[in-house]
């Protein structure tokens, strides 16, 4: 249920930013009318690891499993979340193709898109050393981040037209940050299951572990 739930998460992030660089707004109300089916299955994978924990004792690995999926179950539910607030950032941005390219924006949306797809392979696979590479992905998120935020203060202030569309596109931004976040936390539950380390973000950005 929750290697579906990553899928069906992926899918919706995948289809919202399509949404977003096509102006479709009709693609982007499909993605909030599914909305739904990422809360039911939310409740339903928290529901079968509260079960497991009460019918049965899980120790070792099961237990680190059962852990990180309850954590990775709350992260992809966000994702979802965010799937839907960029899928309402649509009509707002509609014909703004040319801002989105040049304050660079789309470098940072298409980074935080592959993070989502390559942290649900690693977690599919049990691979802590594709989870790892996730941590060097979030870094460059985060200094795209800052690169665009400035080339977007930059474009409001030469355009007054651009002041309306460049707030929605700010705050959207805001959300591609928490997607690759999210991502981020789904990396080191990956890597707590398959080598029962606890990874921790570090003010730096550079993850530490601890048995």
């Amino acid at each position: 249920m929750l290697i579906r739930m990553g899928s069906l998460v992926d899918e919706q992030v995948e289809t919202a930013i399509k949404a977003l660089l096509e102006g479709n707004d009709e693609l982007g109300q499909f993605v909030i009318s599914r909305e739904e089916r990422v809360n039911e299955l939310d409740l339903a994978i928290d529901g079968q690891c509260q079960r497991i924990f009460a019918l049965t004792q899980p120790v070792a690995v099961d237990l680190r499993l059962l852990l990180a999926a309850m954590r990775m179950n709350s992260d992809f539910e966000r994702i979802g979340d965010i799937a839907v607030n960029i899928a309402e950032r649509v009509r707002a941005l509609e014909d703004q193709e040319e801002l989105i390219e040049r304050v660079h924006a789309l470098r940072m949306i298409t980074t935080a898109r592959t993070m989502l797809t390559e942290v649900i392979n690693a977690f599919i696979h049990n691979d802590g050393m594709q989870a790892r590479r996730i941590f060097d992905m979030e870094e460059l998120v985060d200094e795209l981040n800052r690169q665009t935020f400035y080339k977007l203060i930059d474009a409001m202030k030469s355009d007054p037209l651009l002041i309306e569309p460049g707030a929605h596109l700010m705050a959207l931004l805001r959300h591609i940050e928490r997607l690759a976040d999210h991502a981020t936390n789904i990396a080191e539950n990956v890597i707590f299951v398959a080598e029962a380390k606890l990874m921790r973000h570090q003010s730096s950005g550079h993850p530490s572990s601890g048995h």
